[in-house]
């Protein structure tokens, strides 16, 4: 099995409040990446930065993390997974967010777990394995 990185636990290795030694330690036979969907979200706070400086050091990570992490696509398996959920979603009234049903979709797809410091929307998506990072 393996773990996609969503993008809270992307955002708390730039803000250096987690270790990715740590998070990987123990688990050398199972594979670690990010999803398309999160590097989207990384970019897009590229794009946010309320200075030059700040824009830089966001890119410069950004940079990094694709050098580090096989990148997932959200391909037609996902794509599939996702429509399945999204329209059971809509039909119960239960709100998710897209980002996070198309994160989740890339696991499922792949039958990788998730590993997030924001579990609200990821709980709602049965079948999903989630590893919570606790404070």
């Amino acid at each position: 099995m393996g773990i996609i990185f969503d993008t809270s636990t992307l955002i708390g290795l730039e803000r250096a409040s987690l270790s990715l030694e740590k998070l990987v330690k123990g688990r050398d036979s199972e594979p670690f990446g990010i999803s398309m969907i999160s590097v989207s979200e990384l970019l897009h706070a590229v794009h946010r930065a309320d200075s030059e400086a700040r824009r830089e050091q966001r890119e410069a990570f950004v940079e990094k993390i694709l050098e580090i992490f096989p990148l997932y696509p959200f391909d037609l398996s996902a794509s599939r997974v996702y429509a399945r959920f999204w329209g059971q979603f809509i039909k119960k009234g239960v709100v998710v967010g897209t980002h996070d049903l198309m994160i989740a979709s890339t696991c499922l797809s792949l039958g990788f777990s998730v590993l997030t410091a924001e579990i609200r929307d990821y709980r709602k998506i049965e079948g999903l394995r989630i590893e919570e990072l606790l404070a």
